[in-house]
């Protein structure tokens, strides 16, 4: 499916991989569109939906600046898959077990472990460049309610809250997958927050010229714009670090409940919140993906939909028209209080009939009919990503 939608209201184009995208998603991809700096287009995928400041579900690439709030505050934040061995007949009847065990293995919401949960020759470098950072910026340790370290350390290898999850999923051939979706934590929303109120401060009296205050922006040259890349770095790498250790605690969760089994595949671990960069269209740009993760020609993804709903792992055939960029997920098609309002604890248990997961109240907000269809998401970016395994959630544990 080719671009669908074009509007031409700013400096540059903007492209739409989609007919159905709400009022408030255009105008911001509108006002994006008008900054002074983005190169050649702005690519919207098809689960692009509002966000803050910039649409999630968007790609902008710039020239000599970066706007945080696009790179937003998970930062990072992204998916990590593999298959094991086992099949469909080595599961137990209930899983409610498996459930269990994975909860009691992995912290989620503000949770974090009660000790160290990671080796010291993962923690050392990570503090190393942390303490650079925190010696420049002194007030994002001031964030934190306890001392950083206890807080970034203890929650590596958790899950958070929100839309992040983790999932035992069935292939096309019945193989058993691990599934997890998660970011920087904490800490990384504490430095995106503060590069977000500095770049507002930074801008002075520029601010108010802005089509909207949450694109303040850092120039390259100008006096933090190195901390900034250095800070979306660190945050970036530790969101990395957070999957692949999250994901060997699950995996030593499950190995005392299940048969022996190995990992045959490891599909990929990929962010999608996130700045990177990239030549395009004949120039060497920031890329920010708020939303969107990258398929390059050959390069596998991970497109998860809503618990209850399929999922997809993508190779991409780099489309440079998106950024050789595909959508992140389903992407929302109401807000969180709009899905409290419409929905109840019944539709939820019947909407995620045949998944192990929790069916109370305080999940209504991710609710599967809160989210697009993502058949019509996968349709509409069949010139982005070809599909290589379409999986079924079985069992899934929310944040």
């Amino acid at each position: 499916m080719p671009i669908l939608q074009t509007l031409n209201k700013g400096r540059v184009p903007v492209h739409i991989w989609t007919g159905d995208t709400e009022s408030t998603a255009l105008n911001q991809l509108v006002n994006v569109s008008q900054m002074p700096f983005i190169h050649h287009h702005v690519a919207a995928m098809p689960d692009v939906h509002a966000g803050i400041g910039a649409t999630v579900g968007s790609v902008i690439p710039t020239r000599g600046a970066i706007v945080p709030a696009a790179v937003g505050v998970d930062i990072g934040c992204g998916m990590n898959a593999i298959r094991l061995s086992l099949t469909t007949s080595e599961l137990p009847d209930s899983l409610r077990m498996l459930r269990n065990r994975i909860e009691q293995a992995i912290p989620v919401g503000f949770g974090m472990h009660d000790r160290d949960p990671v080796k010291r020759s993962t923690i050392v470098p990570l503090a190393k460049r942390l303490d650079q950072i925190l010696g420049k910026h002194p007030a994002i340790a001031k964030m934190q309610r306890k001392r950083p370290y206890d807080i970034w350390v203890r929650q590596l290898a958790s899950l958070g809250g929100g839309n992040h999850f983790i999932e035992l999923c069935l292939d096309e051939n019945e193989a058993v997958w691990v599934m997890l979706h998660s970011g920087s934590r904490g800490i990384g929303n504490v430095i995106g927050r503060y590069f977000i109120n500095l770049a507002r401060k930074d801008m002075g009296d520029q601010l108010g010229r802005l089509p909207d205050r949450d694109l303040a922006y850092f120039t390259e040259g100008a006096q933090h714009f190195d901390d900034y890349v250095e800070a979306v770095a660190w945050a970036q790498d530790y969101a990395m670090i957070n999957r692949r250790e999250m994901m060997q605690h699950i995996l030593d969760a499950l190995a005392l409940q299940l048969p022996p089994f190995s990992i045959t595949k490891e599909a990929i671990n990929c962010h999608h919140n996130y700045v990177v960069q990239e030549h395009h269209f004949g120039a060497d740009v920031y890329v920010t993906r708020k939303g969107a993760i990258r398929a390059g020609e050959g390069e596998l993804g991970i497109i998860p939909g809503s618990m209850g709903a399929k999922s997809y792992i993508v190779r991409g055939k780099g489309n440079e028209a998106s950024f050789c960029s595909c959508s992140h997920g389903a992407g929302r098609r109401m807000s969180r209080s709009k899905a409290k309002r419409q929905f109840n604890r019944e539709d939820l248990e019947s909407q995620t009939r045949g998944v192990e997961c929790r069916k109370d109240k305080g999940v209504i907000d991710e609710i599967p009919g809160a989210y697009k269809d993502i058949d019509q998401v996968m349709a509409n970016q069949s010139d982005l990503v070809e599909v290589v395994h379409t999986l079924k959630q079985v069992l899934c544990v929310k944040g």
